[in-house]
């Protein structure tokens, strides 16, 4: 490719990366539903960590810590093995109270509105609650809750949690997060989906879930190479599933998971019998000309494809954040070195109502949920994850990885569900979706619901899956 071509290609790249998408309170899982292979830890047992480079004389609960984030350091081997009980050091824990109490602050923003971003009211009101009151450890039982386990695949460490429902007939379900997320926004899911019976359901509703992080995500390990991109995580997500013996399963996806869940479906791996998403890639080519232009709508679309199409005009204005990671995202520096840095860059990100978005946005103020809703605790414990597992930056990588389409249609010819939420960064009408997944088995619009739809609406995220799998019991 010439070096005209180059840059215009990395040009396109840079505006298709806008539309990219920006990125809980747990129930414990049932003994009789928790067992997987290899065999779950009990509750008390911290479990020997996965080999890796560390001084031997690390203590005890560092080496812990260490081998769930030895980044970097792949483990060799196509074996399943438990993965440690998460404790990270007091140490750590304490120096991100220091830092953030540390915090040089700039002056207040010069608007009344969020245009400049996140206000400095809004990130010194966080910042005092995160540095006295925030309790970390909670977070780690509601994961040391659930079985956990990793595997080196294509040369990485993958990180996933597995829950095997006790119904024996349970269907399969690999579910991808997002960016800035990690599988903290689907522990929700867990108990209701393996133990339906116990939650609304009935027997023929039961799941076994799998939950990976993604590659540079959370406990899974850093790529020290390109491209880990959604294609090959795609691939990694089909070995997954062989080595954990399922013949036929299912696979579900919002924000970056969806990309991968399209990528999956376009793979079409031997026992991969249907995907749902909840952000659907339905553009056609001309819309998709149209937007890339910043031109009008196309003539002759509808009352729902004219709305679309603006929710997707105003993605393209919300979405800096996309750009500068889809080019620079090792320019990063400050999100590994100041926690309040990294707070504000993961909570400035948008949905269909605002940015931040409006359910991360309202969750700062609220404290317990009832219902599922995000809680302040339930956003610090996953920025805080990012904070302990230094990976502020190697997740941003991915945006850099990808260079297809973001919303455009990509030709999927498997089995597809959506379910389309209210506060999504645009509500994808139903003759898009026919055309761009001629195998729709569902379509359904929720009441209510944004862009981090299983974190924000468990109750109704869980009783779409369920609707949107049924056919293929």
């Amino acid at each position: 490719m010439t070096s005209a071509n180059t840059r215009s290609t990395r040009r396109k790249f840079l505006v298709t990366s806008a539309l990219a998408g920006a990125i809980g309170v747990f129930l414990p899982a049932a003994a009789a539903h928790a067992e997987t292979k290899p065999p779950a830890p009990s509750a008390a047992e911290t479990l020997a960590p996965a080999p890796t480079t560390a001084a031997s004389s690390t203590t005890t609960t560092e080496a812990s810590v260490i081998g769930a984030t030895a980044i970097g350091q792949p483990s060799g081997g196509t074996s399943i093995r438990p993965f440690p009980k998460i404790h990270m050091p007091q140490e750590a824990i304490e120096e991100l109270r220091r830092r953030i109490a540390a915090t040089r602050w700039p002056e207040k923003e010069t608007v009344s509105d969020q245009s400049q971003g996140v206000p400095l009211t809004t990130m010194q009101s966080l910042a005092r609650y995160w540095a006295t009151d925030y309790d970390w450890r909670k977070a780690e039982a509601k994961l040391n809750g659930f079985p956990q386990f990793i595997t080196n695949i294509d040369g990485l460490d993958i990180h996933f949690i597995h829950v095997r429902s006790r119904h024996t007939k349970a269907l399969p379900l690999i579910i991808t997060h997002g960016w800035p997320g990690s599988v903290l926004e689907q522990i929700k899911l867990i108990p209701p989906l393996t133990d339906p019976t116990a939650h609304g359901g009935s027997v023929e509703d039961a799941f076994d879930v799998i939950i990976p992080s993604m590659p540079g995500y959370g406990f899974s390990g850093k790529p020290t190479s390109t491209g880990w991109g959604p294609e090959r995580m795609a691939r990694a997500w089909a070995e997954l599933m062989k080595r954990l013996g399922y013949t036929r399963y299912v696979a579900q996806g919002g924000d970056w998971g969806a990309f991968v869940v399209d990528q999956m479906a376009l793979q079409a791996p031997a026992g991969l019998l249907a995907i749902h998403t909840n952000m659907p890639a339905t553009v056609s080519a001309d819309v998709d000309k149209a937007l890339l232009a910043g031109a009008p709508p196309p003539s002759g679309l509808s009352v729902e494809e004219t709305r679309a199409y603006e929710q997707l005009v105003k993605t393209f204005k919300q979405v800096d954040y996309a750009r500068l990671m889809g080019s620079r995202p090792q320019t990063l520096y400050g999100i590994a070195d100041s926690p309040v840095g990294l707070a504000a860059w993961l909570l400035d990100h948008n949905d269909a109502d605002g940015q931040p978005a409006a359910a991360v946005a309202s969750a700062l103020n609220r404290t317990s949920s009832a219902t599922g809703e995000l809680t302040r605790d339930e956003i610090l414990d996953n920025i805080t994850l990012y904070w302990l597992t230094n990976t502020g930056v190697s997740a941003s990588r991915l945006y850099w990885e990808y260079k297809g389409g973001f919303f455009n249609a990509k030709g999927v010819k498997i089995p597809v569900a959506v379910t389309v939420f209210p506060g999504e960064q645009y509500e994808a009408p139903r003759s898009w979706t026919e055309r761009a997944y001629p195998m729709l088995i569902y379509y359904n619009r929720a009441a209510k619901g944004g862009h981090f739809a299983a974190w924000e609406q468990p109750d109704i995220f869980t009783r779409e899956l369920r609707a949107a799998f049924k056919s293929l019991r």
